[in-house]
């Protein structure tokens, strides 16, 4: 199996910054595209921002210019660096990767780890 295990997570004030880790764990192969996701209390699931194996990244528009996603491959660890923090910006932030458990020739499984809460006071 594949573990997914953010941190990071916590309260601070508007203006501030967080820096949210994700580590993967266990047996696979290669992990491809990874990204963080966030859930607003009676909001759907959306993508805040994504990179691929190769470090090409991609943004929400509501974060542009204020979050970096990163990644570490020798350590399998996805990191985003959220700046200039908004009270909207209050979520749970998931992180997301595409693995390949066995080969080249694996299909891409897709894991999801449980989450940390974010909170952005005004």
């Amino acid at each position: 199996q594949v573990q997914l295990v953010e941190s990071g997570g916590g309260l601070v004030q508007a203006g501030g910054s967080l820096r949210l880790s994700c580590a993967a764990s266990g047996r696979f192969f290669s992990i491809n595209a990874m990204g963080w996701y966030r859930q607003a209390p009676g909001k759907q699931r959306e993508m805040v921002a994504g990179i691929t194996s190769g470090g090409s990244t991609n943004y929400a528009d509501s974060v542009k210019g204020r979050f970096t996603i990163s990644r570490d491959n020798a350590k399998n660890t996805l990191y985003l660096q959220m700046n200039s923090l908004k009270p909207e910006d209050t979520a749970v932030y998931y992180c997301n990767a595409g693995v390949r458990r066995n080969s080249n020739y694996s299909p891409i499984v897709e894991y999801w780890g449980q989450g940390t809460q974010v909170t952005v006071s005004s």
